[in-house]
């Protein structure tokens, strides 16, 4: 054993054995939290993080070096895992599977934590019935330049569209700046039925708040408003789920609320050394969530009526790609975040000139999944830049590949 190594640590959870191997690496160093610490929280609100991630096949996102380093993501179920993680295995839209991890109770908790992972990402069906969700998820995510008040604005828009079509609507916050609503559903419907429930919910709440939310999927065209994420709903998607501790430097957990909390409520009162207390003092705000499951008949009536939703143009190219409406330019991409916004900052110096004109929500900073990570892709929108002062496009500052060496059918050189 390395000297600089602290001996694993040995849970009995419910009867079951659990490894915590190096309980005193530091996972997040502004509070001093280590992987033992976390493994604590879990196990404090473990009903809870249960109720929101138990039972459903979820994506690894390890962290193995902390929140200062990129997390990779992993589908398949490490091969040696304990008697008490189940497995399911999905098919995805590629044309792959993947035999994923399932836990369903406490020890589970502590051994997906033990792995490096912070937050929880299930999939939004049960184990026994993967073609069929059981969850429509809500994402309001807000553009730059967007307050709390705004996105509490939007909420309840959204909450009075789900009540209009008999649904219920749980609110949490989604662990970084914006918020996200549960709807429970009777698991009768496909991902395409539900994935279209939830474009409807999104076109309607922006028919009845315009300005203040939005339903356009691409991100330049939506200005300083809340994006109501329609596509977490689509097959392949994972969100953060109720009692994920999120990788922001003071531990954010993504907490339950109440509809009478969410106006006053805001996201950095919840963290790992907060929630464990509300959660012994006050329960799970979600507890009824099972109870509540509804239809989606009354959302599918209205996309009926709504029509199908406008769709971009396509380039003239033959390539049959989407083509913007908006005058945008590509700065960089690169593998990680801190090197996504140097390139930026090298634009906006070569371009002082411009930045005043630019608004909070030109400046588009993207996290893209690759193949098993995140990489990061850097534009700016020159929509509010007079058009003769408009730079062309430059060649890019950082080119980051996130592609290279991996070889599938159809790839050039493969």
């Amino acid at each position: 054993m390395s000297p600089s190594k602290t001996p694993a640590e040995i849970l009995t959870i419910a009867g079951a054995e659990v490894r915590i191997s190096s309980p005193d690496k530091v996972l997040f160093p502004k509070p001093g939290l280590t992987k033992l610490d976390l493994v604590k929280y879990y196990l404090a609100v473990a009903d809870g993080a249960l109720r929101g991630a138990g039972g459903r096949p979820m994506v690894l996102k390890r962290f193995p070096k902390g929140i200062d380093a990129e997390p990779f993501f992993q589908k398949r179920v490490p091969e040696n895992h304990p008697a008490y993680v189940d497995t399911a295995t999905l098919h995805y839209a590629s044309g792959t599977s993947a035999e994923e991890a399932v836990i369903r109770d406490a020890a589970g908790l502590a051994w997906v934590v033990n792995l490096g992972c912070l937050d929880l990402n299930p999939h939004p069906v049960r184990a026994e019935d993967l073609e069929h969700p059981d969850e429509l998820r809500v994402d309001l995510d807000p553009m730059p330049g967007v307050d709390w008040s705004q996105i509490v604005d939007a909420a309840f828009v959204a909450r009075d569209v789900l009540g209009d079509a008999g649904l219920v609507g749980w609110p949490k916050t989604s662990g970084s700046r914006g918020l996200h609503i549960l709807v429970r559903i009777a698991p009768r419907w496909s991902y395409r039925d539900v994935r279209l429930a939830a474009e409807t919910l999104a076109r309607e709440v922006e028919n009845r708040a315009p300005g203040l939310a939005t339903a356009r999927w691409w991100k330049e065209e939506r200005g300083e408003s809340v994006f109501v994420d329609f596509n977490q709903n689509a097959k392949d998607r994972t969100v953060a789920s109720a009692y994920s501790v999120r990788p922001l430097p003071d531990a954010r957990v993504s907490t339950p609320l109440t509809w009478d909390e969410v106006r006053t409520a805001r996201p950095d009162q919840f963290t790992v050394l907060t929630v464990p207390r509300r959660f012994a003092d006050k329960g799970d705000p979600h507890a009824g969530i099972d109870d509540a499951a509804g239809s989606l008949d009354g959302l599918l009536a209205l996309a009926a009526e709504l029509g199908p939703a406008e769709k971009a143009p396509r380039s003239g190219d033959g390539s049959g790609r989407r083509q913007s409406v908006m005058p945008l330019i590509e700065v960089a991409r690169t593998r990680t975040r801190p090197e996504a916004q140097a390139a930026l900052d090298e634009w906006k110096a070569r371009h002082a000139d411009l930045v005043p004109a630019l608004h909070p929500a030109d400046v588009l900073v993207d996290g893209m999944r690759g193949s098993s990570s995140l990489w990061y892709r850097v534009r700016v929108n020159l929509q509010h830049v007079p058009e003769p002062e408009r730079p062309p496009q430059e060649e890019l500052i950082a080119d980051y590949d996130p592609w290279a060496g991996r070889e599938w059918p159809g790839r050039p050189g493969s």
